[in-house]
């Protein structure tokens, strides 16, 4: 949680990918005769982008799928994504169901095993990709757009999306894996700070438990119990379908109906409780290490709140923004006190955290932790300057039209769009809201959802005898830490 994004970046990971385009350049006529030829996926991915003005068109399939696309036609080449509301927050008591059954998708289908598939995928330069989440799971495919490559990867696509059929080797390969996984994570300080700073945040909500389950839930998934999972969150009313690429609406249609008619039938799943902030509480897990990994937080919003917008920009000044923001000023380059700090809003279809993470020694990890609590507390008390607030939207103005150079970055932002129902308006919608906003507009918006006197603390580390911190200054006495230990 503690990587460093730059602006474009940030925001495409609270969509789970947001995007606009400014000034864009004129798509290329709308037909395949204008696209280059390529033989493989990998001469397309060398190929210079082109940045184009997006056109999201939007509509339902017969069996319920909600469809977002854009046409692109620089390069003979779609991506498809498929997103569910199957992430972990659908768990129910058997936490891990929701990863088990999404790893399981291209282990086999009648007639092919994992090895087949791969290879199917393989031989026609398409790519395959999954994934899990706490609220969504994925899959992705990227293909060439010829009929003689297309249609087969589509076809192995849908086998693998609608019928799967969780073959028993794979099942103990899978949960070998995970429990593997779950012994490293012991071990692991980063890990358990985030476990416990989630579990004390959400209590009995289904946010509270990991994507992966733990070893004692996994151990006891039945194939059963994936079967069951699979006809229902992988349902086609529970799915949004994005389409990115060289092809028309026809076409378009044409695929999101091969994909919906492949899945099972049923409607879209319950949206996750809201969920209810806890009292404010300070753990400490006692760790042998040199540096303590300290986090500091809160619950945030859910992804329709109205004060998104601003958040992202509050954020982006208090601590989401790397070098320049209030909090890596304070704590790494005024005393040298961590490598990095950063602070953001995780929003989700409920209430997601906001988190405020960094690791620093062990012997100032209390002094570090309360200078964090001063800086938020004093950015509540005055919100941002005039300046810093012209300076982030000029980061933003800069960045933000970047990330819809590649098919594969727009077809993740069509995806969120769709999952957490955004108009098709809202790339456009977001810049202009952002570069709109006043600082009294920020500070109101960060006090709405924020209190210093509120937070959940949860540190890592050993307990050792705290030093003073070093005084603030611009060649601090105390070098920065160097690369963070996990």
């Amino acid at each position: 949680m503690t990587e460093h994004r730059p602006f474009a970046a940030t925001l495409l990971a609270l969509l789970l990918s947001t995007s606009a385009t400014l000034q864009a350049a004129e798509p290329a006529p709308a037909t395949s005769s204008a696209s280059p030829h390529l033989e493989t996926l990998a001469s397309a991915k060398a190929a210079a982008p082109t940045y184009r003005q997006l056109n999201v068109q939007r509509w339902t399939t017969q069996a319920g799928a909600r469809v977002l696309f854009v046409e692109a036609h620089e390069l003979p080449m779609f991506d498809l994504r498929v997103t569910f509301a199957a992430g972990s927050a659908q768990d129910g008591q058997t936490p891990g169901l929701a990863l088990m059954t999404n790893a399981m998708l291209n282990e086999g289908v009648p007639g092919k095993d994992v090895d087949a598939i791969a290879r199917g995928f393989e031989g026609l330069g398409a790519d395959f990709g999954n994934g899990s989440y706490r609220d969504m799971a994925v899959a992705n495919l990227r293909s060439l757009v010829d009929p003689s490559k297309r249609e087969p990867a589509m076809a192995l696509f849908s086998e693998v999306l609608g019928k799967p059929t969780f073959p028993a080797a794979s099942v103990t390969r899978i949960k070998n894996q995970l429990l593997a996984g779950f012994e490293y994570q012991k071990q692991n300080p980063s890990h358990l700070a985030n476990q416990a700073f989630m579990t004390q945040l959400y209590g009995s909500h289904p946010y509270a438990h990991g994507s992966e389950g733990d070893a004692k839930s996994v151990q006891a998934i039945t194939v059963a119990q994936m079967r069951a999972f699979h006809k229902r969150a992988y349902a086609a009313g529970n799915a949004v379908i994005a389409l990115v690429g060289d092809l028309d609406r026809a076409q378009a249609e044409a695929l999101a109906e091969q994909v919906s008619r492949a899945l099972p039938a049923g409607p879209a799943l319950p949206l996750a409780p809201q969920a209810k902030a806890p009292a404010p509480a300070v753990t400490h897990i006692e760790f042998p290490s040199k540096q303590t990994h300290v986090l500091v937080g809160q619950l945030g919003i859910a992804r329709d709140d109205p004060d998104y917008v601003a958040l992202t920009m509050g954020n982006q000044i208090l601590g989401g923004g790397g070098f320049g923001t209030r909090l890596m000023t304070e704590v790494r380059e005024r005393r040298g006190l961590a490598y990095g700090v950063s602070s953001g809003f995780s929003a989700m279809q409920a209430q997601g955290p906001f988190l405020i993470s960094l690791q620093t020694r062990a012997q100032v990890s209390q002094g570090t932790l309360e200078l964090v609590r001063q800086v938020l507390r004093d950015f509540l008390r005055d919100g941002p300057t005039e300046a810093e607030l012209a300076a982030a939207k000029q980061e933003l103005a800069g960045s933000f039209p970047l990330s819809n150079a590649s098919n594969a970055s727009i077809v993740g932002q069509l995806g969120g769009m769709g999952f957490y129902n955004l108009p098709v308006s809202y790339l456009e919608d977001f810049m202009a809201q952002s570069q709109q906003l006043t600082v009294e507009q920020v500070k109101r918006a960060m006090n709405r959802h924020l209190d210093a006197d509120k937070l959940l603390v949860v540190t890592v580390g050993p307990t050792v005898a705290q030093d003073p911190l070093p005084p603030p200054s611009d060649h601090p006495a105390e070098p920065t830490l160097g690369t963070p230990e996990h």
